[in-house]
């Protein structure tokens, strides 16, 4: 009698102990502002994007692990949150902002009961039929919006070459004085097929390209810039992060003249980092971009 009293006890300390556990993360899992966190990074961030290498408040950091690919900006706009969040919180203005994108062809949003996708064409530098650059389908999701904080996550399970897995996420947060903090990421997975793809590639048509974090001293005392997978993100990164940026810009404009104000920009954006963003002349990106805005708007 006492051994079962003993196990029973026993038993019910072990359920109290769970209980509480659970409690205890459910508290914590509670606690979580992102408010506050994205606040306490810009915080942490303030002497980077004070002083950097881009002569403007914006941080860039990538990392590389064996199967998945990660780009993270964090940057200061000068534009108030209620103007990004009315700007950015609609999957038609993301197609917009998609397309400034040098490699976007096409991008249309699908609104349904069970939810909102953007299907994105991503293909070459050059014009390109939409039966060949390959489809991403993005879901669309406003995880989180309030007067003083935007999340909007897009996600595509599938890519060409091996990739799959994609996460573009931008969190917004208001700051004083009108301006506002934006974090966006932006990732992909890829198996080893994609690995050998985007590393014959990189060996090949992208060997001279680098991106932008520097990792030693040339012997002509200029940066030496980080190249291989890691680069060729922080390239894709910092084009989406200038599109987002541009668009934003653009928004005071008259709806007429937006269009060429955004793609003016964003080349004008693009070529202040000749090292690693340029890859055609003004004039060729911009007749591609205006025949690829006449297909979105009149090809459904």
């Amino acid at each position: 009698m006492q051994t079962s009293f003993c196990s029973s006890a026993l038993s019910g300390l072990r359920w109290l102990l769970l209980l509480c556990a659970v409690a205890v993360g459910g508290a914590a899992m509670a606690t979580v502002d992102p408010v506050a966190t994205l606040r306490a990074k810009y915080t942490a961030l303030e002497p980077q994007l004070r002083q950097n290498q881009f002569r403007q408040p914006l941080v860039l950091d990538s990392v590389e692990t064996p199967n998945r690919l990660t780009g993270d900006i964090y940057a200061v706009v000068a534009h108030p949150f209620d103007a990004v969040s009315s700007g950015l919180n609609s999957p038609d203005h993301w197609c917009d902002v998609m397309l400034l994108h040098i490699n976007s062809k096409y991008c249309r949003a699908l609104v349904a009961p069970a939810g909102t996708t953007l299907h994105v064409h991503i293909g070459k530098k050059t014009p390109e039929a939409l039966s060949i650059a390959p489809r991403f389908d993005f879901s669309y999701r406003l995880a989180s919006l309030s007067p003083e904080y935007l999340d909007i996550v897009l996600k595509a399970k599938d890519g060409p070459l091996g990739t799959s897995d994609y996460l573009i996420e931008l969190e917004a947060v208001a700051l004083p004085n009108g301006k506002t903090f934006l974090h966006l990421t932006y990732s992909y997975a890829f198996n080893f097929a994609g690995r050998l793809a985007l590393q014959t590639y990189l060996a090949t048509l992208a060997s001279a390209k680098v991106g932008f974090t520097v990792v030693g001293q040339l012997p002509d005392g200029q940066a030496e810039y980080i190249g291989g997978m890691r680069g060729l993100l922080e390239r894709n990164t910092m084009r989406y992060y200038l599109a987002i940026d541009t668009y934003l810009d653009a928004t005071s404009a008259a709806p007429p003249v937006q269009l060429e104000q955004r793609l003016q920009a964003w080349f004008t954006a693009t070529e202040r980092y000749p090292r690693q963003l340029h890859e055609i002349d003004r004039a060729a990106y911009l007749e591609m971009k205006r025949a690829e805005d006449l297909r979105q708007r009149t090809v459904q």
